[in-house]
């Protein structure tokens, strides 16, 4: 049983049978079949031992508070409420998977459930919250979440990579290697069982660019912009040593221009002085130590990419005239 229908107690024994059957979701007809009554289900909803989720799916009050204390709890509860009324055959997929392995997004997610269904079993639910794709899942590619099946990181990060643009697909990639959930290794073997489907060029571009080195969102659309200027591909998270030892581990190196490169904007130095002052201090230390320290935020990496450009070309400039009195380890 799941981990969801463990946990399923709120409701007696012979109540919660269906629902875990369906990680602790169940719906109406279900209940029906346990031998509750109309009356019974309705006393049980209006006790708030049982919550209607959706039309017709119902979970356990106490299933539903512990689901909300955890991450993409609540998505996990719109996944089971879609799955509870398709029948089988259906996988969790896509954007709402990648909010269940807690995969980042470039962009926010919509409350739309978007699921993969094999050839033959439709390609409509009839819902306007619901997305369904249609293509193969060979048995590897299918995994569980909280008690669901869901299709697996490196399938979730190869279907995304075929369907959005380059970018978002980076991002993606680049979150599910930096917390060690795949590798380049399984990438490249699901993408081998899709490279006639659409969209299989851009996901092998994505797979090969892609560094599990990268910490965020931010850094990783910054590495493609930096491509996509042309510039040289700068070392990722490097430390930086001077003459007093260690100064700080740095977003982006170009050692041969002795040019640094931070992206992390203003926000989070604006609500903490402390770690600003400390910022700084460290830009003066990395300086000293000979070499250019640039710094940008998200409006700068998405929407004047020219600009940094053109600033990172300077400070290239400017450190090829430098001395380097300290070391990058």
């Amino acid at each position: 049983m799941s981990v969801a229908g463990r946990i399923l107690g709120a409701v007696g024994e012979r109540e919660r049978t269906s629902a875990a059957r369906l990680a602790g979701f169940a719906t109406y007809g279900q209940l029906l079949a346990t031998g509750l009554s109309r009356a019974r289900i309705r006393v049980l909803v209006r006790r708030g031992q049982l919550s209607p989720l959706a039309r017709g799916v119902y979970i356990s009050a106490e299933l539903a508070e512990r689901f909300r204390l955890v991450p993409a709890g609540a998505t996990a509860m719109r996944a089971m409420a879609v799955l509870a009324t398709l029948g089988p055959g259906s996988v969790i997929s896509h954007q709402t998977a990648a909010e269940l392995h807690g995969l980042d997004l470039l962009t926010r997610p919509t409350p739309r459930v978007t699921l993969t269904r094999p050839p033959g079993l439709g390609s409509r639910s009839g819902r306007r919250d619901v997305y369904v794709h249609t293509a193969g899942l060979a048995a590897s590619h299918v995994g569980g979440r909280f008690g669901i099946p869901v299709t697996t990181v490196p399938r979730t990060v190869v279907d995304l990579a075929r369907e959005l643009d380059f970018a978002a697909g980076v991002v993606v990639a680049d979150s599910a290697l930096h917390q060690h959930l795949t590798s380049k290794r399984e990438l490249r073997q699901v993408l081998a069982d899709c490279r006639q489907w659409p969209g299989a060029l851009r996901a092998a571009r994505v797979i090969e660019f892609a560094d599990g080195r990268s910490e965020s969102a931010l850094e990783s659309i910054a590495r493609v912009l930096f491509q996509e200027l042309g510039l040289p591909p700068p070392e990722l998270q490097v430390e930086i040593r001077g003459d007093d030892g260690f100064i700080g581990r740095v977003d982006f190196l170009w050692r041969q221009f002795r040019t640094i490169a931070e992206v992390d904007g203003a926000l989070k130095y604006d609500a903490d002085p402390t770690r600003a002052r400390a910022q700084l201090r460290r830009d003066k230390e990395l300086r000293t130590a000979g070499y250019e320290v640039e710094h940008f935020g998200w409006h700068e990496i998405t929407r004047t990419g020219q600009r940094v450009g053109s600033s990172l070309l300077a400070a290239f400039a400017r450190g090829r005239q430098r001395g380097v009195p300290g070391s990058a380890a």
